[in-house]
């Protein structure tokens, strides 16, 4: 059996655990936005049809848009950041890759699968993720590399701190995720901007037709929604404050995190994950850490759930 890599989610492993029902459950274990975007009436074709160009060249468009992307940079839909990380270690003859912090780790995975070495040495490849995950740090040292990954997967809470102007340059990658931010993680959709050569082997390895229709139209309508992003923003701000303010009176500490998952200091992150797991509240831990315990955010009508578990 395949051994599945350390991530959140997972709540029917939790259930057998714990008991319970999935709807009894709240998942605190990943940073999806729990108020999702409103998904527009779907039309008949986007379900019955291929996908055509003009759908892909809307929602592209919409993206040069949203994320102000540079003219000469190119922009690639992919059926989730997920399985653009999958191949981009593919688009260069393998050597080292300098993985920047404790991150994601299906950036190393993904290198490691592709025959790369990870070191802190002079590196063929360089992955930084921005903000990181699951500390909230952003990166200012944009150091070269002949292929740079920059991981925005969290980026869309602060668009101000984003490095989207060097997609333009040689060897350069910036991935951006949908369904964080927009909280549609089940539609599966992702970009990847930057060099259009690396771009276009990208395209190329996805094939015709990588997004589905539904999730074409979907993020083009979205992506151009600049005012419910605003809203989104300034709501997550006053709830990911809201936990901390709450988490603070129970005796943990600040350690990091963005306003879509925050990262705390506890004494021990394995006995809080199993008191809330109790209450049917799945939270994430960190092999690599002992008081290590990350909490996303509740949906407005669940926080007497959390509430009440401590």
């Amino acid at each position: 059996m395949k051994q599945r890599r350390d991530h959140g989610g997972g709540i029917d492993a939790a259930v057998a655990q714990y008991g319970g029902t999935r709807t009894d459950w709240l998942d605190l274990s990943t940073g999806i936005n729990p108020v999702t975007y409103p998904v527009p009436m779907i039309k008949a074709d986007a379900w019955n049809a291929l996908p055509d160009q003009a759908a892909t060249d809307r929602l592209e468009t919409a993206a040069r848009a949203f994320w102000n992307v540079p003219d000469t940079a190119s922009v690639l839909a992919a059926p989730g950041a997920s399985s653009l990380i999958a191949r981009i270690p593919l688009l260069a003859k393998s050597g080292k890759v300098r993985v920047e912090s404790r991150t994601y780790n299906e950036h190393e995975a993904s290198f490691r699968m592709a025959g790369w070495r990870v070191s802190d040495d002079t590196p063929g490849a360089r992955v930084i993720v921005s903000p990181n995950n699951p500390t909230g740090d952003y990166w200012g040292n944009t150091d070269p590399a002949p292929l740079l990954i920059i991981d925005e997967s969290f980026c869309d809470l602060s668009p101000e701190k984003s490095r989207i102007d060097l997609a333009a340059s040689s060897g350069t990658i910036v991935l951006k995720s949908f369904g964080k931010f927009w909280g549609l993680a089940g539609l599966r959709l992702g970009f990847a901007i930057g060099d259009p050569a690396l771009i276009a082997k990208l395209s190329d390895g996805l094939g015709p037709w990588p997004v589905s229709g539904p999730a074409l139209q979907i993020g083009a309508a979205a992506l151009a929604d600049f005012g419910w992003a605003d809203q989104t923003r300034t709501r997550l701000a006053a709830d990911a404050a809201r936990l901390d303010t709450f988490m603070l009176a129970k005796g943990a500490e600040i350690q990091g995190g963005t306003e879509l998952f925050r990262l705390y200091r506890v004494d021990d992150a394995e006995a809080w994950q199993i008191k809330l797991a109790k209450h049917h509240i799945w939270s994430r831990i960190f092999p690599y850490s002992k008081t290590w315990l990350r909490l996303g955010l509740p949906a407005p009508d669940r926080w007497s759930q959390l509430e009440s578990a401590l």
